[in-house]
């Protein structure tokens, strides 16, 4: 469906809920296509191509609200779609914070963004599942010790979202998204069924250009499979950890909830309070970018048609911003940050935009050789954080570092701290930022981490 049919269908049921007597509206609308495909040992598993559009509704009669959303756009189902909508809201309570945005916040970011290509569309199906097969045959090719798989999978998806409301926002842009994955199984020469290990690698990207060769992904998947093989436990110790940009990136999405409106409204957030103060070292600058060119956070308006823009969260170690929306705002007295987030259904969330730590000085490489002894972290494990008081428990995977040298694998350990010590604790910062996600980070190393094992 094209990008101005869809839009239109949104602008005229916007106008008819307020016919109808609603106070407000807003609708949100999706259409496009996605394609998946799982590998495994060579043979396709799983194959899923669909295209599919939708539109989602929500009204307000004061400061009740509901929404609802359908995948038929024909008339008489959106009209069905309206009425249960405002019959919904009538039964709802009323929310003093729930609204629309004030008009003169509305807006669009104008410049290029870079969010969709058109490469992925020239791919034809077989050369799709290729890919995959490329990737898991990389991995195979690497090493002998690679003797199975969990499959290898791409997928790729390419469509247009709307936003309209009532105060006579009216916006839509496309975006595209491709992710290539494998998961290669290894075993030592001669080990038993027990010894094996698996890991994996991935590249995502907004166009196919971008995107890593499937060897390269394979490769590196095998690399980091090998390197994990004889794992061992190690003594309870109290040593510098260094995250890598993945082990990095989880740890800084608990900063992310941290600072979360509606957990800070809740005083459910051990920065709560902390606005303008010394929350972290003063080299940590973290950034929640919605302009950044091709980012997978991009977006040039948010869910409540905000327009996007960069918001300093974390400046040289002092607490400058929340994230909010406008009802997460509306609690706290405060503006929101452009960082509404939906699905079609429901009131918006806050989500991420390009959430990450900035990139400091240190290569690597730099960063391992200043351990005398502590942990490089590779993998993390469960979910053991309390955002509220900021205790810090993951299981965890690394590799063992004496005197600035990776030596052997550790696995079944656990990593042990507090948020806020961790943020003040973070010594060195890596020059290896690269973005695979909407949160992101360069290697760290964080000083006094307990490591408990044996």
């Amino acid at each position: 469906m094209a990008n101005t049919s869809l839009k239109q269908i949104a602008q005229r049921l916007v106008e008819d809920a307020l016919q109808q007597g609603a106070t407000g509206a807003e609708a949100i609308g999706r259409a496009g296509e996605e394609f998946s495909v799982g590998v495994r040992l060579g043979t396709v598993e799983r194959l899923k191509e669909a295209a599919s559009k939708s539109l989602g509704l929500r009204v307000f009669l004061g400061t009740r609200s509901a929404s609802a959303f359908t995948s038929d756009l024909a008339p008489e189902s959106l009209a069905k779609l309206l009425v249960r909508a405002l019959e919904m809201a009538r039964a709802t309570s009323e929310d003093p914070a729930s609204g629309l945005p004030e008009a003169a916040l509305l807006g669009q970011y104008p410049g290029e963004l870079a969010l969709y290509s058109d490469d992925l569309s020239q791919l034809r199906t077989e050369q799709r599942i290729e890919l995959a097969r490329r990737a898991e045959a990389a991995a195979f090719q690497s090493d002998p010790r690679i003797t199975n798989s969990e499959g290898s999978s791409f997928e790729a998806s390419a469509g247009i979202k709307v936003y309209v409301n009532s105060h006579g926002f009216a916006g839509a842009y496309q975006s595209s998204y491709c992710t290539l994955s494998v998961v290669p199984v290894a075993q030592p020469n001669g080990g038993s069924a027990k010894a094996m290990e698996r890991d994996y690698w991935y590249s995502v990207s907004r166009s196919m250009a971008a995107l890593e060769s499937p060897e390269a992904i394979g490769r590196k998947a095998a690399e980091r499979v090998l390197r994990r093989l004889g794992a061992r436990k190690v003594a309870s110790c109290k040593v510098p950890v260094i995250f890598d940009p993945e082990t990095a990136g989880a740890l800084l999405g608990n900063i992310f909830e941290a600072v979360r409106g509606d957990m800070i409204y809740r005083r459910a957030s051990f920065l709560a309070g902390k606005l303008g103060k010394k929350v972290a070292a003063s080299h940590i600058t973290i950034l929640d970018d919605g302009v950044r060119p091709g980012g997978l956070g991009s977006r040039p308006f948010d869910d409540e048609g905000i327009p996007s823009s960069v918001t300093p969260v974390i400046a040289e170690g002092l607490l400058q911003n929340y994230l909010l929306n406008c009802y997460t705002a509306r609690k706290l007295g405060l503006r929101t940050t452009g960082n509404a987030a939906r699905g079609l259904a429901g009131a918006p969330s806050v989500g991420p935009k390009n959430f990450y730590l900035q990139a400091g000085p240190y290569p690597p490489e730099q960063i391992i050789g200043s351990v005398k002894e502590g942990l490089y972290l590779t993998e993390l494990i469960g979910f053991g954080v309390n955002v509220v008081t900021g205790d810090y428990s993951r299981g965890a995977a690394g590799i063992w570092v004496e005197n600035g040298e990776l030596t052997y694998p550790v696995a079944e350990v656990t990593i042990a701290g507090n948020l806020a010590e961790i943020l003040h604790g973070i010594s060195m910062v890596g020059s290896d930022l690269e973005f695979r996600g909407a949160i992101a980070s360069p290697t760290i190393l964080v000083e006094g981490l307990t490591v408990a094992g044996t």
